[in-house]
């Protein structure tokens, strides 16, 4: 099993359980055949802005922000990174999406981890291979294509 420590530091009280995110990187990282080791930070805005500042120079809060690890030569070690999720921020995309909460939280883990494994979107042809492997990976686990519009 993937080993994860999730810090919760948030406010909210609509943040997934242990078990829930448990499930949604295991999902991810079916193929995998070491465990890996994840941080998730569960933020609120004014801590978000913070590291959105910090190392994107944007003063502004996001949903996510993916801090893969760079495992030094010669050092052996399964851990992938931290991620920075916003609850906020979910809580109001979803909103605006109209999409379930658990469904929009379940997305920014898989693109997260998605980006501690070394997707981007920067370019258009990533974002189509990413997008498209998010959708893959969503579809397993019974949530809908989260790029479709909604009414």
């Amino acid at each position: 099993m993937n080993v994860i420590d999730v810090q919760i530091v948030s406010q909210s009280e609509e943040i997934p359980t242990q078990e829930q995110f448990q499930y949604w990187v295991d999902a991810i990282l079916t193929n995998s055949s070491e465990n890996s080791e994840i941080v998730i930070r569960i933020v609120d805005e004014p801590e978000m802005i913070q590291f959105n500042h910090k190392y994107r120079n944007k003063e502004e809060a996001t949903n996510i922000l993916s801090f893969p690890f760079e495992i030094p030569d010669g050092v052996k070690s399964n851990f992938l990174g931290d991620l920075l999720i916003c609850t906020p921020i979910i809580e109001k995309e979803a909103l605006l999406q109209n999409k379930e909460l658990d469904h929009h939280w379940s997305h920014m883990i898989v693109h997260g981890v998605l980006h501690l494994l070394g997707y981007d979107h920067i370019d258009n042809h990533e974002a189509e291979e990413m997008e498209a492997l998010e959708i893959k990976i969503l579809k397993k686990i019974n949530i809908e294509n989260p790029y479709q519009e909604t009414n």
